[in-house]
């Protein structure tokens, strides 16, 4: 009896360590996926040259992409993983960065086509521990990533500073320029509008929220429309109207990444405010589902919209900077340098060429491709800034 009753102990005991083992393991997971996935091409530190280095320290450089809320990372502590943090986006020379929520991709995720019934972040919810209600809301996930960043600029001491408003990017512009200063600006946007399962009382809450730039999809179609990467790639639903009409009266700007071909269409038809194309490439350089067409590229100009270049595989097909440039040139020579930036993709759990330290790779690499200064400070900022005086809401 006392033997049964010893080797039972001892299997409870070795069950208790394989569970907390399993634990332990699964509760680590995403900080492996993170460093993983989000990866680069090419590490730090990057030189070049004093001139490009002197032009880019007086630029306002702007990016129009980074997913880092989606990871196990504080944005106030430098990191060596992943590809951004504030610290290495204010040594970089970054003055504004577009953070976005990630809320669901697929399971098995391909780029051309992909089914809805299935979910990457689900696990990834649960294995950062956060709250519950995030595990079955796609709303709560866009909404506890917002929080991330909110909290971050509580903690910042100045740091980091979220922009919601014409009058707070005024105010926030008024001692010079931000990185300059240390100080990193903040706009805050979602990946795909899946946060609002359908129902458009949400945009009031995502609004509420700070939520400023809105892609409509992402890698699975939804209520609002098709994806590049979806099974049906339609255009605009009816609800898609509804909710398009509704975001350009709040002054939410539309983010066409992702957006399958008819969405693209459909959205530019009705439109009477500029839309961006927060990260993407160009068909002509880079063929791709998601990639831009000549015919949209100017179609998205014609708006007065702006379109952000990418420095991942999917858009340049080619991880270098002078793919990058060659992405930049040409959607200059085709609708006016004064419609393309950059959209990095950083931390989108994808390789890109560099960090968040190596943006003035790009700075020399137009310098060395014949842009003029003032070229060079349009496409590095200036483009998204002027963008962002126009058309985020007054107050």
């Amino acid at each position: 009896m006392v033997k049964a009753v010893a080797r039972r102990r001892k299997r409870l005991i070795a069950l208790a360590a394989l569970v907390l083992l399993a634990l332990a393991v699964f509760f680590n997971l995403p900080g492996f996926v993170d460093a993983r996935l989000n990866a680069i091409a090419t590490a730090p530190p990057y030189a070049v040259s004093a001139r490009a280095q002197q032009l880019h320290e007086r630029l306002f450089v702007a990016d129009l992409h980074d997913d880092l809320l989606l990871w196990p990372r504080d944005p106030l502590q430098r990191h060596g993983h992943g590809q951004t943090d504030v610290p290495r986006l204010l040594a970089g020379g970054v003055s504004l960065q577009v953070f976005t929520t990630v809320t669901k991709t697929p399971r098995g995720m391909n780029f051309d086509r992909n089914a809805g019934d299935s979910d990457n972040i689900t696990l990834l919810a649960m294995a950062q521990r956060w709250p519950p209600r995030t595990w079955t809301s796609l709303l709560e996930r866009a909404l506890h990533q917002s929080r991330k960043l909110h909290q971050a600029a509580r903690d910042s001491h100045g740091q980091l500073r979220l922009v919601t408003s014409q009058a707070q990017l005024a105010a926030a512009l008024a001692d010079g320029l931000p990185a300059a200063r240390g100080q990193l600006l903040a706009v805050l946007g979602t990946e795909g509008l899946h946060p609002l399962e359908g129902r458009l009382e949400h945009i009031d809450r995502l609004y509420e929220a700070g939520f400023r730039v809105l892609g409509l999809t992402h890698f699975l179609d939804n209520e609002v429309g098709g994806s590049a990467h979806g099974l049906d790639k339609g255009g605009l639903t009816p609800f898609g109207q509804q909710v398009v009409r509704q975001l350009q009266q709040r002054r939410m700007i539309v983010d066409l990444a992702h957006a399958s071909p008819a969405v693209i269409d459909d959205v530019l038809a009705v439109t009477r405010r500029p839309v961006i194309v927060s990260h993407t490439g160009v068909q002509a350089v880079c063929p791709g589902p998601r990639n831009l067409s000549d015919a949209q590229i100017r179609a998205i100009a014609a708006r007065g919209g702006v379109m952000g270049m990418g420095f991942f595989q999917g858009a340049m097909c080619e991880l270098s900077v002078e793919r990058i440039v060659r992405s930049i040139r040409h959607v200059a020579q085709v609708a006016g340098v004064q419609h393309v930036a950059l959209g990095s993709d950083f931390d989108g759990a994808t390789r890109t060429v560099f960090d968040g330290t190596g943006l003035a790779l790009i700075t020399e690499g137009l310098l060395q491709a014949g842009f003029s200064e003032a070229e060079i400070a349009d496409i590095m900022g200036g483009n998204v800034l002027r963008l962002l005086q126009t058309e985020l809401p007054a107050n």
